[in-house]
């Protein structure tokens, strides 16, 4: 039986290893920071971290989630959104990430949102398949750009 909850201080050390699992170009010490300021609650993003656990307890995958004033191809001003997804490898195809995403949604509806988004990067096919099998429709492809202000070289 999955079980799916807030995640606690005690689940800290596990998040972040699966964090650094999942966004893995990620410098690490940024990871631990990010963590340690969520549970001091100095982090603006994310707003809920939910673990899933199996049996015995053990984080075995986490959902990140925020509230957005815009995302693509949503209507609404307020949308839940899905920044991280991650069940470890051991555990996928078992429904975990599916728990994860139905108690995201539930979490959605009770901050008042009416739509849940999510991304994925555009070579990975393997979430994309994730997100369509659990009910998100694709709505745009976009490449991101940015520039530093300020200095020109």
């Amino acid at each position: 039986m999955i079980q799916v909850r807030s995640a606690q201080p005690a689940d800290a050390e596990v998040w972040l290893r699966m964090r650094e699992a999942l966004w893995p170009h990620f410098d690490g010490g940024s990871h631990a920071g990010e963590v340690q300021q969520y549970f001091e609650g100095k982090l603006r993003m994310p707003l809920e971290v939910l673990v899933a656990v199996d049996q015995s307890g053990g984080a075995i995958g986490f959902a990140e989630l925020s509230i957005r004033s815009y995302a693509e191809e949503c209507e609404s001003d307020r949308v839940a959104y899905l920044e991280g997804w991650y069940v470890a490898p051991r555990f996928r195809r078992q429904g975990v990430g599916r728990a994860l995403i139905a108690a995201a949604e539930e979490w959605g509806i009770r901050q008042g949102c009416t739509e849940f988004a999510s991304d994925a990067e555009l070579d990975n096919e393997l979430s994309a398949s994730a997100h369509r099998s659990l009910g998100f429709e694709e709505t745009v492809r976009i490449r991101c750009f940015r520039k530093v202000l300020g200095r020109q070289a």
